[in-house]
């Protein structure tokens, strides 16, 4: 029986996975399918701004048993892509070797490290679940001591996407822990190196994003950078000194370590260069999908990475690595359709359409909109084994709301 390989229980991976089991099971041919990762949990990072809740992940076992794919819970930890293996060990220190026919690449991104004194020591994240529960933990803590110039006052490091979300989102978190008092004293701060606020969202809507800043009582220090992290206090480029308790960093995700090992193209972001079928260039029968791959969406555009591309391309390519084992006609990738949707705390979200970012609805109706993506939308299908083939077919449409 071939062998399909899959690195990665992220979005990408997970979509690789159910999709290549459908073409398989359609085929009539048996294909062996294993998803090597560390965890048996999709992690719906898109909401990791958002208080913390164990919702946040969501079970592979249940999608995966069904359709006969194979999880192995291990980190990779080396991929030789001329003896066609995948090296990795589990959490018991067991090494694993698995061959395979075809490998799809789908580890993801991680935070790039912030290359400031104390940043490792004293700096939080939301870029992963542990990320995301070890700051509900310390809002706990701070929450319970006694009051200091430092105590409820919050610096977020990065005025982009995830920056925006996480600063307009701090107030309803200290809200959900019973402290309303807290959220209305709490000092915000967001610290951005760029000359505004939001540098890779566009022109269009900055305004908006300004205004629900303003609104959700949120300072923005622009074209300022931080020089040092305590435990107490951030220093800034301009020698302002703000004593803080708390520091949470957004900037800079790169492609997963993985990535370096694979003889490729990279991008800036350590991202490997795929075709439009989604094989990494200069290598043989490997794929590549989510964050980790740098796929072109049109003929003038790069896939970004977010959930909003790291599905369709985890559907592509588990697709075409399966029918290239089954000796069936592939899928080129293209996904002209772009759409952000920002979450801006009390003020409401903002809808933009188009690669450049045209408003189509600003407000607290949008905020619904945005919700419904983050507990809905992008999580797994549920059901028995037909119900599953039949939501991992690549053209069953997604959202599946729309």
């Amino acid at each position: 029986m071939q062998k399909l390989v899959i690195i990665g229980g992220g979005f990408a991976g997970m979509w690789s996975a159910l999709v290549a089991a459908r073409e398989a099971a359609t085929a009539n041919t048996p294909l062996a399918i294993t998803v090597v990762a560390p965890d048996d949990h999709l992690t719906v990072r898109p909401r990791l701004y958002e208080p913390f809740t164990p919702a946040m992940r969501a079970p592979l076992r249940p999608l995966f048993g069904p359709l006969g794919i194979e999880l192995c819970l291990a980190t990779v930890s080396a991929i030789d892509s001329t003896a066609c293996t995948v090296d990795a060990r589990d959490a018991q220190g067991a090494a694993h070797s698995l061959p395979y026919d075809r490998l799809v690449l789908a580890a993801g991104s991680v935070q790039r490290a912030l290359p400031v004194p104390g940043a490792s020591e004293h700096a939080l994240d939301v870029d992963t679940y542990a990320g995301a529960e070890k700051l509900s933990a310390h809002l706990d803590r701070i929450l319970a001591a006694p009051d200091s110039p430092a105590r409820l006052t919050f610096v977020v490091i990065g005025g982009g996407f995830s920056g925006i979300e996480v600063a307009a989102e701090l107030r309803h978190h200290l809200r959900r822990k019973g402290d309303e008092a807290a959220a209305k004293a709490a000092r915000i701060v967001l610290v951005e190196r760029e000359s505004a606020v939001g540098p890779d969202l566009g022109a269009q809507p900055r305004p908006h994003i300004e205004a629900a800043l303003a609104a959700c009582n949120v300072e923005v220090r622009l074209a300022t950078s931080v020089t040092a992290i305590e435990a107490d206090a951030v220093t800034l480029s301009g020698g302002e000194r703000i004593p803080c308790a708390t520091t949470i960093i957004t900037t800079g995700l790169g492609a997963h370590p993985l990535a370096a090992g694979i003889g490729a193209e990279h991008d800036a972001q350590g991202r490997v260069l795929v075709d439009g079928a989604l094989h990494v260039r200069g290598t043989d029968k490997v794929f590549a999908a989510g964050d980790i791959a740098r796929a072109e969406v049109d003929d003038s555009h790069v896939a970004l990475m977010s959930c909003q591309h790291a599905v369709p391309m985890g559907k592509h390519a588990g697709y075409n690595a399966a029918r290239e084992l089954l000796g069936l006609p592939l899928r080129e990738y293209r996904q002209p359709d772009y759409v952000t949707c920002l979450d801006l705390g009390d003020f409401g979200a903002i809808l933009t359409a188009g690669w450049d970012r045209a408003i189509t609805q600003v407000g607290a109706e949008v905020k619904g909109l945005k919700q419904m993506i983050n507990t809905q939308w992008i999580y797994p299908p549920t059901g028995d084994r037909q119900a599953l083939l039949v939501a991992s077919d690549i053209d069953a449409p997604w959202p599946p709301e729309v």
